[in-house]
């Protein structure tokens, strides 16, 4: 008899650029979850401390933004029409905005300060504590639910997360050039594994999955056998 697909709670992991969030819509599509994007909630933390000036000529304000960051007002809602979780920065919607070169080039360095990872985590653990959750970031398994029933690890070879993304931003049309972005790719993974607060890293029990050369079919196939396997769908 298959466990209560309601219950449960899917935490995938990975470096940037490799799908995390695009499976992690799928799964909660396909099963009726609800789909948390930890990684849109820096991003929004990000872009307040750009548009609010917290950038000065030595880089991050950061006792700014601490101060600040008890009236960052962050919310995940899905659109009625469309279905798409999309993000809410005080009351404004951001989801183009979070996902420009310019945030995602600042994003890691905000995501490492521990008085964010502290406030979003919290945020993350109250959103999902019911189950019937899916969420992507980078220490979903390891910090964030470590008790998660399946936990999923995404990666791809930096060339190929690189080109993804490019071709995303660019037919959003953004110019942005290919070696910009995959040197993005390449800081954003040094930075999110090495940081000193809740680095990326591999949960002892996920499962890897490596998607260079799947489509968006066959990974969510993968995800969808690894479910049937521990009997959470048949």
């Amino acid at each position: 008899m298959p466990k209560d697909l309601q219950k449960i709670t899917i935490a995938i992991d990975g470096h940037s650029s490799c799908g995390k969030s695009t499976v992690a819509k799928d799964l909660a599509q396909a099963f009726g979850l609800t789909y948390i994007d930890t990684g849109a909630m820096y991003r929004a933390v990000t872009l307040y401390a750009i548009e609010q000036g917290l950038y000065g000529p030595n880089g991050l304000l950061v006792t700014e933004l601490e101060k600040a960051l008890p009236h960052i007002q962050i919310v995940l809602r899905k659109d009625k029409e469309s279905g798409q979780v999309e993000t809410w920065l005080n009351q404004e919607l951001v989801e183009d905005r979070i996902r420009s070169l310019e945030v995602s080039t600042k994003v890691s360095e905000v995501s490492a300060l521990a008085f964010v990872r502290k406030r979003m985590v919290e945020l993350q653990q109250e959103m999902g504590k019911n189950g019937g959750v899916v969420l992507d970031g980078r220490d979903i398994g390891t910090v964030v639910f470590p008790q998660a029933d399946l936990k999923l690890f995404m990666t791809a070879s930096p060339e190929i997360r690189a080109q993804r993304r490019y071709d995303e931003m660019r037919a959003k049309g953004e110019k942005v050039s290919f070696e910009a972005v995959l040197e993005n790719v390449k800081s954003r993974d040094h930075i999110d594994s090495t940081r000193a607060e809740s680095p990326l890293r591999k949960a002892d029990d996920a499962l890897v999955l490596d998607n260079s050369r799947l489509d968006r079919q066959a990974q969510l196939a993968w995800v969808m056998k690894q479910l049937k396997d521990r009997s959470w769908a048949v």
